[in-house]
């Protein structure tokens, strides 16, 4: 993250991390819901989102940059997963990641 003054100069970046009891209460749309408020003046990319067909979910995705998937093999299956080069390489502000537990996480089989 460069900082402010646009001298070039690394500062850590920031993590916000939403936690649920369960499926369904809520914490992919609330990481959109905030994706959007942070937009007006910064620069917010959809890395990867899984709104599970909600429609209210999806409707947050309207006016929001969504970067491409990665599709990789594993055992037999294709998965969409969070194309982590495509992120590094776009440098966005603010980059949403939902349901990040199982992407990146398998061996190409």
């Amino acid at each position: 993250m460069l900082d402010d003054a646009g001298g070039g100069a690394e500062q850590p970046g920031k993590l916000k991390v939403f936690l649920g009891a369960a499926p369904g209460v809520g914490k992919t749309y609330r990481m959109l819901d905030e994706g959007v408020a942070a937009r007006r003046g910064t620069d917010v990319v959809v890395a990867y989102a899984e709104c599970h067909g909600r429609p209210h979910t999806e409707e947050k995705l309207d006016g929001l940059e969504i970067l491409p998937r990665e599709h990789r093999a594993y055992r037999g299956t294709s998965f969409s997963e969070l194309d982590l080069d495509a992120v590094l390489e776009r440098r966005p502000a603010v980059a949403l990641v939902d349901e990040l537990p199982h992407t990146r996480g398998h061996a190409e089989s």
